[in-house]
């Protein structure tokens, strides 16, 4: 499997972003409901996408032809 495959594009960055989306709204979930707990789970999923974006850039540039 190369890293232009589209299974590498689907496992690295699709899966955890849909992931890091879920933790949000879980989040938002939670803080609507005024429970603390929402706090963390918004920052965890935004670190989670943050974590993607570095992936998609880190890949982007060294898979470049």
């Amino acid at each position: 499997m190369r890293a232009t495959d589209p299974q590498v594009l689907y496992m690295v960055l699709i899966l955890p972003s849909l992931f890091g989306l879920t933790l949000i709204g879980e989040g938002l979930n939670k803080i609507l409901k005024s429970e603390r707990a929402g706090w963390i789970s918004v920052t965890l999923g935004a670190l989670f996408i943050g974590f993607v974006l570095f992936s998609f850039i880190f890949l982007s540039t060294f898979t470049k032809k």
